[in-house]
């Protein structure tokens, strides 16, 4: 049997220490043993020691990456608040022109969600689809086929693939 088996060798023993436990280990073989298990305890504690780091230094990332796109996902909300807050400093009574100001805003804001990968899921015309449409609603009379949506009232949107909101519709019976 090789003497080297027996002695676990960490990062931090050096070949000196090696010779002196293996010539502890000829004279008493209790002592080899200790020097063994003190040797497995000490690698037992750095391990758990190292694991603590991993620990804190993984939860501090997550912590950080939530803020970066927190802040990612405010920055491109901002243009919208903007052109809100103009549009309440503007003369309200030319009816025209508010709307005009409305419709740019959402433009701006369906941009800015598409730009962090929302999309409407398309449903006016399409079968209906229970894990992207929430049927409120039949309808007996009109065109269409059969399980075709035939209206939709509140649009829903997915996210990367993800529903976020299901698509509220009516559907033709």
């Amino acid at each position: 049997m090789e003497k080297e088996k027996n002695i676990p060798e960490t990062e931090e023993t050096t070949k000196e220490e090696t010779v002196e436990q293996e010539e502890a280990a000829e004279e008493n073989p209790l002592e080899a043993l200790q020097a063994e298990i003190s040797a497995l305890q000490d690698k037992n504690l750095r391990l758990m020691a190292e694991f603590e780091n991993y620990k804190k230094r993984t939860q501090k990332e997550k912590e950080s990456s939530y803020e970066f796109a927190t802040a990612d996902t405010i920055g491109k909300l901002l243009p919208v608040l903007d052109t809100l807050e103009l549009s309440l400093n503007q003369d309200a009574t030319d009816g025209n022109a508010f709307k005009a100001g409305i419709e740019l805003v959402v433009k701006q804001f369906a941009a800015a969600l598409e730009k962090m990968g929302v999309a409407e899921i398309p449903a006016l015309n399409e079968p209906f689809n229970p894990e992207l449409h929430n049927a409120v609603l039949r309808a007996e009379d009109g065109d269409g086929e059969p399980d075709t949506v035939v209206e939709v009232l509140q649009k829903g949107y997915t996210l990367k693939e993800r529903v976020i909101r299901h698509s509220m519709v009516k559907v033709k019976a």
